[in-house]
């Protein structure tokens, strides 16, 4: 690519020398066909009606075309693109020089007009080469001009004021050598600057692009509407779970166009957080107007709260771990001795058949208080998640058959189908607080399943996001179900539908996954039973 077709982007942000030389070596050469065209016309003019007498006509006409033909094979070089170098417009400016100086002295000397485009000829190398060199062309044509103003003087007897007359214009050629050369230096410094000034706005644009494009924090700009002009990759991972097809991305999803609303409405207050999509993780998003007074661009700013959530869950692990070792204390010492008291009841040769009844209920219930104890403590003293990049596969199919080692004792090995993709993407988590995750979760799974069809059944499929960079587990069981109803509570502390239960499973087992950076949620997929998914964050991201 030559500097002729470069394009304006780039052109702007180059030196003078390599952006503006050769347009003006391009204007020039127009300047030179023209002159070069006006003197080939006046070759068909009579002399005589110009009042002018030429020394040598045949001589003056073979140089006229020579120099016609020289500017017209150097314009047709520049449009075939040869890339312009100093050498080339060194030469151009020295035939001018000489070919004038020799049209001069074949016509009527140093006292034609032809004289004035000699001036102009030094003034345009001095623009072109602001150097040494420019100085050279004045020398060399104020040489020329006093040499042909001498030889006329001696040779054909012309005025001596010739040579005056080349000795004012030698004179000229250095002033305009040494203003021209000032000026353009001045330029130069000019262009220097506002090239380098160019060259940091763009490389700002595009250290802002890339900051913008890199960022956790999702950025999309949209009218009050919910036509998306402009949203970076974080947001379109936050809102669909993909990256890198931004095209996609017309309007804002359901959710958050409701608290874009909501914003229009009551612009002090602050919107709740939400979910896009169901396995989803929860978002927070902040609006602000690009212009205050036209206020037609809307700004968002979408935040995961996963961040937050990691913060609330160590405040909450401090404020547990002063709880629970009040609980271990108070609560637990008087449970085993209404425990081992209630054992001895039921050992004694008085207790009849009500009795029994009764102090069943009250073993019963003091396990279920001693697990809802045992839970929380768990909760309170569990460790901060020790990351670690796992293959899904193999890391899932050496945990179910753990698994199935652990719950057979004597009875039948529980139905656990297990389907892997060929390639699905890695992971970062916690091995054994995953672990932890899935045995709450396949306990709840085969214990509903075997109630509901008699047989403990159980289905585990690896999946990947519609972005092709993340995995997710489901688990799939064969129970009764969860009423609509009962969806939005089933991951809230001490609420279960098992009256046996402690209702801090799947509080728990959420919580490792955030914990994890990985999302657990229920799906409804209108099949039997529930489906719970486990959404991994993608491997390369780092909290």
């Amino acid at each position: 690519m030559t500097p002729d077709t470069i394009p304006p982007s780039q052109a702007d942000s180059l030196p003078f020398e390599q952006s503006q030389r050769p347009r003006l070596f391009r204007i020039y050469n127009h300047y030179r066909l023209v002159i070069s065209l006006i003197l080939a016309g006046l070759l068909f003019v009579d002399p005589a009606t110009l009042d002018t007498k030429f020394r040598l006509p045949e001589f003056y006409e073979i140089c006229v075309l020579s120099y016609l033909g020289v500017n017209l094979f150097t314009g047709l070089l520049l449009i075939a693109g040869v890339h312009t170098r100093q050498r080339h417009i060194t030469l151009s400016i020295l035939i001018d020089v000489i070919a004038l100086h020799g049209l001069l002295m074949l016509s009527v000397g140093m006292t034609g007009g032809l004289a004035n485009l000699i001036i102009v000829s030094v003034a345009a190398g001095n623009i072109l080469t602001p150097s040494r060199i420019g100085l050279f062309y004045a020398a060399l044509a104020a040489i020329c001009s006093l040499g042909v103003a001498s030889w006329s003087v001696v040779t054909l007897g012309a005025s001596p004021d010739e040579i005056v007359r080349a000795g004012s214009l030698g004179v000229l050629y250095f002033a305009a050598a040494f203003l021209l050369q000032s000026v353009t230096r001045r330029m130069l410094r000019s262009e220097e600057l506002a090239s380098s000034r160019a060259r940091s706005l763009v490389e700002l644009e595009q250290i802002n692009k890339q900051i913008i494009q890199r960022m956790r924090t999702g950025i999309v700009v949209t009218d009050r509407f919910g036509q998306v002009r402009l949203a970076n990759a974080a947001a379109h991972e936050l809102l669909f779970g993909e990256r890198g097809r931004r095209s996609e991305m017309k309007t804002l999803p359901p959710p958050l166009q409701l608290r874009l609303d909501q914003w229009l409405n009551h612009p002090g207050t602050r919107t709740e957080p939400f979910q896009a999509t169901p396995v989803a993780p929860m978002l927070q998003a902040n609006f602000t107007r690009l212009h205050q007074e036209r206020g037609d661009q809307i700004l968002i700013f979408i935040e995961d709260m996963s961040k937050v959530t990691l913060q609330a869950q160590q405040m909450k692990l401090a404020s547990l771990g002063r709880l629970t070792a009040g609980i271990a204390h108070e609560i637990r010492n008087p449970l085993g001795a209404i425990s081992h008291a209630a054992q001895l009841l039921n050992e004694s040769p008085n207790c009849d058949v009500g009795d029994r009844k009764m102090v069943d209920i009250i073993q019963r219930h003091s396990r279920r208080v001693n697990g809802i104890i045992e839970n929380v403590l768990d909760l309170s003293r569990r460790r901060q998640a020790d990351l670690e990049l796992v293959e899904i596969g193999p890391w899932l199919q050496e945990f179910v058959d753990d698994y199935k080692q652990g719950v057979r004792n004597g009875e039948a090995t529980p139905d656990i189908k297990l389907e892997l993709p060929p390639n699905a993407p890695p992971a970062r988590f916690d091995k054994s607080q995953m672990a932890q995750v899935m045995v709450n979760l396949c306990d709840n799974g085969l214990r509903y399943s075997e109630v509901q069809t008699g047989k403990p059944s159980l289905r585990i499929a690896v999946g990947v996001t519609v972005d092709s960079e993340r995995s997710y587990i489901d688990i799939q069981d064969q129970g009764p179900g969860i009423s609509p109803e009962q969806h939005e509570h089933i991951f809230e502390p001490f609420y279960t539908t098992d009256q046996s239960g402690t209702g801090l499973g799947l509080y728990l087992a959420r919580e490792l996954c955030e914990a994890n950076q990985a999302h657990l949620s229920l799906l409804d997929n209108n099949e039997p039973g529930c489906c719970f998914r486990i959404t991994f964050a993608h491997h390369r991201r780092l909290m």
